[in-house]
């Protein structure tokens, strides 16, 4: 028995020895791209025009890099559900870097799995917002009488921002 506990000593020192250089050069900190508050807001101010503008009231979430709420609009007389709603959408097309409606399309048991994780949906709306080949925020709308106009509400909302994106990144 002390034995093997030498033997499990000497293999944990020679592992952590291994890693001793790797470890000193990782490094420190590290830069990420994120969507600003101002662009958040003025995607979800956009998206929330479109859809008034086509006589809906919705709610827009605006979701952050970590997909954290940036911004809430929930418009006067909005149905209470697309609160929740339009973060699920939001919150899917972050995670799976594509609009909340392609995850439905998956063939089980990879759909079943997903929808396991909290705040997943398969309902239109929500899409993600990139930075080149980067997630860097999403957005998802609900309220608007069908989930294929709660998507043309948040791309308006990211057509609203590409430029501003696009120049951030020297484009």
């Amino acid at each position: 028995m002390k034995a093997n506990k030498i033997v499990v000593l000497a293999a944990v020192v020679g592992w952590l020895v291994a890693l001793g250089p790797c470890a000193a050069d990782a490094q420190a900190v590290f830069s990420e791209r994120n969507i600003s508050l101002n662009a958040a807001i003025e995607a979800a101010t956009a998206s929330l025009e479109r859809c008034r503008g086509d006589g809906y009231k919705v709610t827009v979430t605006v979701l952050n890099r970590h997909a954290r709420t940036s911004v809430v609009l929930s418009d006067d007389g909005v149905n209470p559900h697309t609160i929740e709603n339009s973060m699920r959408k939001a919150y899917t097309a972050f995670t799976t870097r594509a609009p909340s409606l392609a995850i439905g399309k998956r063939p089980q048991p990879e759909l079943s799995g997903f929808l396991l994780l909290d705040k997943m949906t398969t309902v239109e709306g929500g899409l993600p917002i990139f930075a080149g080949k980067e997630v860097v925020g999403s957005i998802g709308v609900s309220g608007a009488p069908g989930g294929e106009k709660d998507s043309a509400c948040a791309q308006a909302g990211i057509d609203k921002i590409s430029d501003k994106i696009s120049k951030a990144l020297g484009n």
